[in-house]
């Protein structure tokens, strides 16, 4: 079994999954981070240079590869489930007894989160023409906020937790 989390950019997913792996004496796995690794190049540069398509093409493979491992906290990129082989895996991780959970987080706490990431501007692109306004955190949930949904087991919301205290609802549980 392993845990996978699910949620908007500045949920806490790889934080609190960084911590959740090193609770349960697990190895911990970002999608963005397989992306990064295989490219050789960051999230803003793929699509930047590429285009959103081709990052969401790689992204397939590293869901696909996540989903596959055992005894791993994965932190699953934020927009992964527009894609239907993501959700595809997603499913067949939860059939295998994966334990997929959403973070869910207010928007204006989201954007006062991701405003206080320093690695936010150089690392990761705006998603829609609102550049990471509000608006677009709001309109960008709205359209994946049932597909996460329809893909996790447990929904948490993190809007006023910790990310220990989210470690602890986790581990709750499984």
């Amino acid at each position: 079994m392993s845990v996978i989390l699910l949620g908007y950019r500045g949920s806490g997913k790889t934080t609190v999954g960084r911590r959740l792996a090193d609770r349960l004496w697990w190895k911990f796995i970002d999608t963005d981070e397989l992306v990064t690794q295989s490219a050789g190049k960051t999230i803003k540069e793929i699509f930047e240079q590429s285009g959103e398509n081709e990052f969401r093409d790689l992204e397939v493979g590293a869901v696909r590869q996540a989903c596959a491992m055992e005894e791993h906290a994965i932190s699953v990129g934020g927009g992964a489930v527009v894609r239907e082989e993501n959700r595809q895996a997603l499913a067949a991780a939860k059939e295998a007894k994966h334990k997929i959970i959403y973070l869910r987080c207010e928007p204006a706490v989201l954007l006062k989160r991701i405003q206080a990431d320093p690695t936010t501007q150089a690392t990761r692109p705006p998603l829609t023409h609102l550049g990471g306004s509000l608006e677009e955190i709001q309109k960008l949930l709205a359209e994946r906020e049932p597909l996460y949904k329809q893909a996790m087991h447990a929904e948490l919301d993190v809007t006023n937790l910790t990310p220990d205290e989210a470690v602890v609802w986790i581990t709750r549980m499984m």
